[in-house]
């Protein structure tokens, strides 16, 4: 097998390069999503495991050294990290300065989305799988909803565009809405985009029979409204294949991970809240920059380690495969 390369970009085997980072800066979360945790919760990370801002910090300068264009801030639910305004200014002081994006809940982004904004957070992705309030009582185990409007809100208000929404289609809970929330999403100038339901609950109760997949959900939106694709050529590594809506040009998104994956042009990889490098959301193994780096390494010693796992990044996720294994982490504790 041939060996990691010595040059400063996070290259693997198969010619990919990573240029997005996903850094979960809490495993966190306030909401109980029913295909992400039990309703009781998980074992939160202690304080002493997760990354100081200091840490994650300078592990994000490393990777931005190292070729990374864009870093998105995920978690758990990253609004519950209290410095978050001051990690995205010191991310934004960066050079180069990498472009900044979060994936939220929402729930308390009217609050932050203005501050966030004026540290240098560029765009704002939220979860929102239904806007039938007792839906979404029933599917979060909380009564949040309107919080979550006023988050999207004001993110809109604050510049975050465009605001994009992430929606879960699940078979018997909101399949049957999929319509009402791209109409609600285009009434507030939101981009809609469907995800695939993956196999990285905390339960391990993905099944991969009653997952909707992309060919239904757009048949479903077919009923209402003209869903033309757009070229190949405007998904680039994207992971959204993007169709304009009754011409355009507005347009809904479907992230298809499992029926259509796209791993061949993946541009991830991933930093977890307690400080290890995962060079894709499915890998069974990990390499920790926390430990190293509290040892005193040089900064020249974590790029390596960083280099080194993504070099051993897998051609594709599996799922599907008789082997496939899934991960031991969740989602919310692996970061969107």
């Amino acid at each position: 097998m041939a060996t990691a390369p010595t040059t400063a970009r996070l290259v693997d085997r198969y010619g990919r390069v990573a240029r997005d980072l996903r850094v979960s800066v809490t495993d966190r979360c306030n909401l109980r999503c029913r295909y992400c945790m039990p309703a009781e919760g998980l074992p939160w990370l202690a304080k002493p495991e997760m990354l100081t801002d200091d840490e994650l910090v300078r592990l994000v300068g490393i990777f931005v050294s190292l070729g990374v264009q864009q870093v998105r801030l995920t978690g758990g639910e990253p609004l519950l990290r209290r410095s978050l305004t001051d990690v995205v200014g010191r991310i934004a002081a960066l050079s180069p300065r990498p472009r900044i994006a979060m994936t939220t809940n929402g729930i308390g982004l009217d609050r932050l989305a203005a501050p966030l904004a004026a540290a240098g957070l560029d765009r704002v992705n939220v979860s929102l799988d239904t806007i039938d309030p007792q839906e979404f009582a029933d599917l979060t185990r909380r009564d949040r909803l309107k919080d979550v409007e006023a988050g999207l809100k004001a993110a809109h208000d604050a510049g975050l565009v465009p605001v994009k929404v992430n929606a879960v289609a699940m078979r018997g809970i909101n399949d049957h809405s999929v319509a009402d929330l791209l109409a609600w999403c285009l009434d507030r100038g939101y981009e809609l985009r469907f995800i695939e339901q993956m196999p990285l609950d905390a339960q391990h109760g993905w099944d991969a029979n009653t997952m909707i997949g992309a060919d239904e959900i757009r048949a479903s939106l077919s009923e209402r409204f003209t869903i033309t694709p757009l070229p190949e050529s405007d998904r680039g590594s994207a992971p959204a294949e993007r169709f304009l809506v009754d011409g355009g040009p507005a347009t809904v998104g479907i992230i298809a991970s499992v029926t259509a994956p796209f791993c061949g042009a993946c541009d991830r990889t991933r930093l977890t809240a307690d400080g290890q490098v995962r060079n894709c959301l499915f890998s069974q193994r990990e390499t920790d920059l926390r430990a190293p780096m509290r040892e005193g390494a040089s900064d020249e010693e974590l790029a390596d380690l960083i280099t080194g796992e993504m070099w051993r990044k897998a051609k594709g996720h599996g799922i599907g495969s008789a082997d496939f294994v899934q991960p031991l982490r969740p989602m919310s504790a692996i970061g969107g």
